[in-house]
């Protein structure tokens, strides 16, 4: 290519190039009756910048439904977790089940608890 040419019909596609190339392409498309086609095409793109937002605002509302936070019925330690769910308090290491909003000690069958009271003479 000559350098000294003049530069009236070099065609550079900058990025608003780029753009005016995608409006002309759909512009196209939506004439020669492929309309569907651009629609179809935006409304997946509006659902997939949308998708997110509802499944973190899902998700939320999910966690506020199933998190609780109680105390360790043995050290009185404060403990989040999940409803339905079992775990070791963190503090004594006592099994716990978390259920109905409360935490539970896990005890085989026929354990009962007490409670000890000390009694000043």
């Amino acid at each position: 290519m000559n350098q000294n040419s003049p530069k009236f019909f070099q065609f550079n596609l900058s990025d608003a190039g780029n753009w005016l190339v995608l409006l002309i392409v759909i512009w196209l498309l939506g004439s020669l009756g492929l309309g569907w086609l651009v629609k179809s095409v935006l409304i997946l793109m509006g659902l997939a910048l949308i998708a997110p937002a509802l499944a973190f605002l899902g998700f939320r509302w999910w966690l506020s439904r199933n998190l609780i936070q109680d105390r360790c019925p043995v050290c009185n330690y404060e403990i989040a977790a999940l409803n339905q769910t079992q775990l070791q308090c963190p503090n004594c290491g006592e099994p716990l089940q978390a259920q109905q909003g409360r935490l539970q000690r896990l005890t085989p069958p026929g354990t009962i608890d007490i409670k000890a009271v000390e009694v000043e003479k």
